[in-house]
């Protein structure tokens, strides 16, 4: 019998974080991003989390990223983006929150053309939701809303986060192509079962959201939206 060898490509979120990790290790000259297709499942936690590696068990990786947040499970369901942005890019420079807005508003308007009603989450309308909504399982990337991160039928499709340096600025984001298996996510980290059945109430993919959604499609529109709005032209002065 003929033992297959082991992948000696790195899984796609660790070649993800390596990236992002790359564009803010010397000043960024220029905006770049890259999206990403997982094809196994990982969980990435935000940079404040390292708690939970102590007590993440199975055989799920476990990674660390920089920026900020809940965890995070990648896999087949999920699309990641990052974008890495000149620290006086006319797109960073508009703070914390509203540098988020363009970002938000170019993964709904993706969704949008592939018959999914998304909008982008505008911090007004984010106050005046109940605040169990706003924050459901605190743990969880997606078991919290954001300004300018994504809702489909009021359910969070997308999440954002984003690291600020010296050098530059780095958004990324996850997209739910299709339902996150979450008890996956809950029991790799020990957390209250629950907090998976919550997760799946507040959360959707675009796949429940509208049947036989293209996700291909979707990942070249989004590509193209991004490439639009990050060339020098199209940035506002």
């Amino acid at each position: 019998m003929t033992v297959p060898l082991p992948s000696l490509t790195p899984p796609e979120a660790v070649r993800e974080q390596l990236w992002n990790e790359q564009q803010l290790a010397q000043p960024v000259a220029m905006p770049s991003f890259r999206l990403w297709r997982y094809r196994e499942p990982a969980i990435v936690l935000g940079c404040s989390q390292r708690r939970l590696l102590a007590q993440a068990a199975g055989p799920v990786p476990v990674l660390l990223r920089q920026s900020g947040g809940g965890a995070v499970l990648t896999g087949p369901w999920m699309l990641g983006l990052s974008v890495a942005l000149p620290a006086d890019h006319p797109l960073a420079r508009q703070g914390l929150v509203a540098s988020y807005r363009w970002l938000g508003e170019a993964l709904a308007q993706a969704l949008r053309q592939g018959g999914v009603d998304a909008q982008a989450l505008a911090p007004e309308v984010l106050r005046a939701m109940p605040a169990e909504r706003r924050t459901a399982v605190d743990w969880a990337c997606f078991g919290g809303l954001s300004p300018w991160e994504v809702l489909a039928g009021g359910r969070k499709i997308a999440g954002l986060a984003q690291v600020r340096r010296a050098h530059g600025v780095l958004l990324v984001g996850g997209v739910l192509l299709q339902p996150s298996p979450w008890r996956l996510l809950g029991e790799a980290l020990g957390c209250a079962a629950a907090d998976a059945q919550v997760l799946a109430a507040t959360t959707i993919g675009a796949g429940e959201a509208i049947a036989h959604f293209d996700a291909h499609a979707c990942a070249l529109r989004l590509e193209q939206v991004l490439a639009a709005t990050l060339e020098p032209q199209a940035c506002p002065p």
